[in-house]
């Protein structure tokens, strides 16, 4: 018997799908005060998150997103096989304190920001193979941990370029199941590592907009399909300034989508007042984005099909001070309601 599911150079089309059962997020006080506010399940006015470090917020921040998703589902910690899940810190540590609680079999994945995308693509794998029937996806972000590991202490007072994007305080978390829910994820197509040789770690959109162009530029080519086919492409954290090149990019390729995308990062925040430069960013930006006003409207079938493409810098504190440049990578979902 022939399951072949793979199509392409790099997709995946499932036949049997998982269902998106449940899900819920969390952002800070900022992201809040935001266009999509009145979306995320829970907004905290502490981003602290009653804890002592920023690594900490960031760990409580998972644990209690997931906290909301399981009252949310009904659902118990032993009735998912497995987890996959990440954040931005060095060796995952939001991810490995913020859910040990849960006693869940855990693979802790790093794809930058584009980990909410590699989340649901192997969770969604490992239902569709058969080798569980629920699985947790998640990612997280934290301005104040994100900036401490990448760039300077925040009482360092260093100015921002109009470049550089605001690493979203949010986690977003997902429930997939084999038999029920409100949509479904129907195929995806893994990104491929792209880099343009670009250095420079503030204008992250820049680095990452070639690797959304060939990703999103690969998923048409392998199923076949126009920009049209999807209600809404939607990238991560492109932010203004990654969202024009990636549009360019797409147009020498002979695919025009500008009338169908949408960011994460120009979407969370009011540019107009709330000081945040380019847009958004961080693993929380789509995560929560996603989470929130993206399958509320697949709930309501405002949008019946979209193509979620997070995209990652795939720099590190070490490489960046090294001067090496930032490879970028995204990964695109498809999610259609049901």
């Amino acid at each position: 018997m022939n399951n072949k599911q793979y199509i392409g150079r790099q997709s995946i089309s499932f036949t049997n799908g998982p269902y998106i059962h449940a899900y819920a997020s969390i952002v800070g006080k900022k992201e809040g005060e935001g266009p999509l506010g009145k979306y995320f399940t829970k907004i905290v006015e502490d981003d602290f998150f009653g804890q002592n470090t920023w690594e900490e917020a960031e760990s409580a921040l998972q644990g209690e997103t997931v906290k909301l998703l399981l009252n949310r589902s009904g659902v118990s910690p032993s009735d998912i096989r497995y987890a996959f899940a990440g954040d931005l810190l060095g060796q995952l540590m939001a991810t490995s304190f913020g859910l040990a609680e849960y006693n869940i079999p855990l693979f802790g994945i790093y794809g930058a920001c584009s980990t909410m995308g590699e989340a649901l693509s192997l969770a969604s794998m490992t239902i569709a193979g058969g080798y569980a029937d629920r699985v947790l996806a998640l990612a997280s972000s934290h301005f104040a941990s994100a900036e401490k590991t990448f760039r300077f202490p925040l009482g360092y007072g260093s100015q921002r370029k109009f470049c550089a994007t605001w690493t979203v305080t949010g986690c977003g978390a997902i429930l997939l199941d084999s038999s029920s829910g409100s949509a479904r994820v129907t195929g995806i197509t893994t990104g491929r590592i792209t880099d343009y040789g670009l250095k420079e770690k503030d204008n992250m959109g820049a680095c990452m907009a070639p690797a959304a162009a060939d990703t999103i530029y690969n998923h048409l080519s392998d199923f076949g399909r126009a920009p049209d086919y999807y209600d809404k492409i939607i990238t991560g954290d492109l932010g203004y300034v990654g969202q024009t090149i990636l549009i360019d990019i797409l147009k020498t390729k002979g695919y025009d989508i500008s009338n169908v995308h949408m960011d994460c990062g120009i979407e969370i925040f009011d540019i107009n007042t709330q000081d945040t430069n380019a847009g958004g960013s961080g693993c929380g930006c789509s995560a929560s984005t996603l989470c929130s006003y993206i399958l509320n409207q697949i709930e309501k079938r405002a949008w019946k099909r979209i193509l979620f493409v997070p995209t990652g810098a795939l720099l590190s504190p070490v490489s960046a001070n090294e001067g090496q440049t930032v490879p970028g990578i995204a990964h695109g979902v498809v999610i259609e309601a049901v």
